[in-house]
């Protein structure tokens, strides 16, 4: 059942990967780019664990693993850079310019 069901799920995948290429290149926003680049590493991590399945192979679902935690990151910082324009928070104000800044007010 296996062996027939999956030339018809990795054919389904990789319509899907194409489309959401298409909407990735032709997109009219960022949004829509940052969507279609989701739904990107998504497929293709259901495809990398189809072919695992497909081949008996874990190391496609090592790949698959490696893929979803890169992809959450990536757009996490995509959707943070849209957001604020900045992906990297500026810490606190410096605490070096004024030198009574960690001493207690009697110290100073």
């Amino acid at each position: 059942m296996t062996a027939a069901v999956l030339p018809w799920a990795i054919g389904g995948f990789l319509l899907a990967l194409a489309l959401a290429g298409w909407r990735l290149a032709r997109g009219p926003s960022a949004p829509d780019r940052i969507l279609a680049l989701d739904t990107l590493y998504t497929n293709s991590m259901a495809l990398l664990i189809l072919l695992g399945i497909k081949f008996d192979t874990a190391l496609y679902f090592e790949a698959a693993l490696v893929i979803a935690m890169l992809g959450f990151v990536g757009t996490v910082a995509l959707a943070k850079y849209i957001v604020r324009g900045d992906i990297i928070e500026d810490a606190a104000p410096d605490r070096r310019a004024s030198p009574a800044a960690g001493t207690p007010p009697d110290a100073a």
